[in-house]
């Protein structure tokens, strides 16, 4: 790795949520959020766990942020709990609430580090999906004022702002499969969901500029290349398809200021007029979550991926080299912003042995991918940062806490935090590239 070499103002960072790691559900005027309510219902999360105390973030933010100093990065991803500064998702606003995230902004400040918000990261607050949530219209609109609230109340330190974190998460996951809250299962619902959170996201950054905050503005999609396991005509239609149903879904309303139309494809019917001009706001930056391909097969059974990398412990084939196909595609087919890499990681089947976690999967995963990554660089695409997922093994949503993606342990039970191999790893691949 020491012939890579990154540009001198790429920045290298870490990744939370504030559902996966604060706890905290109760306290300081915070209201139940969706993920609450869903992993409160037997079955739905291993080991019916839940995010009532997680990494129980929320009381030892201190020492968190002082675990990301001594990782050496210079940034920090981190999404706020709507619910926890807004209870109800509209109306009044918790000053406890408000004051946790001054103080962790502050705090990243004062070590150094540079925040980077993301608005929503999946934990709608109930009251709003007990009005339909994102099935409704007129969540966009409380989104879009909650959003430009929270810029103007941190837009003074923060340098980016995230509009929402993988909507297609919360469009299918959530809403068509229903593996993830809401866990409804209905594929116009998703459809349209898919469409209000890119009316939020519109609305939003129409709402921030307008307040004049000056931070960086844009939205982080989860993103894949799609790979025809066969040369075959039937598993080549599947990957294109696949292909337009992760990525084309979601970029090109915003870049392109349309939706992809084939005739395999759904066609969402809560469009109204001038949306699609909303959507297609200027974006400052787009953040891809990158973990896996797509590997796209029709025969019975699938011909299995090839896997010449290994997995991770969910089960995904590394394949870093989709890395590189998925942002040199994009760039050939998009006017694309610059991007951020906002998360890339490994669940790895961790064991604390003697207070050391050796985690070479992780270490090769990390090794790999930031190889493919300059490989995307210096093909010309304008990648600024890359921000690992995550910081620290934390509540994984319907996974509960079996799978471990940190570069710190947490023990569970007594909340002790332990640097891997890969964080010292990290740390001094940073150091490096900052000595290049």
């Amino acid at each position: 790795m020491q012939d890579l070499k990154f540009p001198s103002s790429f920045q290298w960072g870490v990744a939370t949520s504030s559902y996966q790691i604060e706890g905290a559900v109760n306290e300081g005027g915070r209201a139940p959020s969706i993920w609450d309510t869903f992993s409160h219902q037997p079955g739905k999360v291993d080991n019916n766990d839940t995010g009532d105390v997680a990494c129980d973030h929320y009381h030892r933010w201190q020492s968190d942020l002082d675990l990301i100093k001594a990782l050496g990065v210079d940034a920090y991803r981190f999404s706020i709990a709507w619910p926890r500064v807004q209870p109800l998702g509209s109306g009044a606003w918790n000053p406890a609430g408000l004051a946790f995230y001054d103080r962790l902004t502050d705090g990243l400040l004062e070590r150094g580090i540079t925040p980077h918000v993301t608005l929503y990261h999946w934990d709608l607050p109930q009251a709003l999906q007990d009005n339909g949530g994102w099935t409704s219209r007129d969540t966009a609109k409380r989104f879009a004022d909650y959003a430009q609230t929270m810029a103007e109340r941190l837009g003074d330190r923060a340098v980016s702002f995230s509009t929402h974190n993988e909507p297609w998460v919360t469009a299918v996951l959530g809403n068509q499969t229903g593996l993830f809250a809401p866990g409804l299962k209905d594929p116009v619902i998703a459809r349209r969901v898919a469409h209000h959170l890119l009316l939020s996201h519109g609305l939003a950054l129409r709402a921030i500029r307008a307040a004049g905050v000056k931070a960086a503005l844009g939205i982080v999609l989860n993103q894949s290349p799609a790979t025809p396991a066969t040369s075959s005509a039937e598993d080549v239609a599947l990957a294109a398809r696949e292909y337009a149903l992760l990525v084309r879904w979601f970029a090109e309303p915003l870049l392109l200021g349309r939706y992809p139309t084939a005739p395999d494809l759904p066609v969402c019917e809560a469009i109204e007029p001038g949306d699609l001009e909303t959507i297609a706001q200027p974006l400052d930056f787009l953040g891809i979550n990158y973990y896996t391909r797509i590997w796209s097969s029709t025969s019975n059974p699938p011909v299995p991926a090839p896997h010449a990398q290994g997995t991770s412990d969910m089960g995904w084939e590394n394949y870093p080299e989709g890395l590189t196909e998925l942002l040199c595609g994009l760039k050939r087919d998009y006017p694309l912003p610059p991007v951020f890499i906002t998360e890339n990681g490994l669940a790895n089947r961790d064991v604390l042995v003697d207070g050391k976690v050796d985690d070479q999967p992780r270490i090769e995963y990390m090794r790999t991918h930031l190889s493919a990554l300059k490989a995307a660089i210096d093909a010309g695409v304008d990648v600024r940062g890359f921000f690992y997922w995550s910081l620290m093994d934390n509540f994984e949503w319907s996974s509960g806490y079996a799978k471990r993606f940190g570069l710190v342990h947490v023990d569970y039970q007594t909340q002790v935090r332990t640097p891997k191999e890969s964080a010292h790893w990290y740390r001094r691949f940073i150091e490096q590239q900052r000595r290049a």
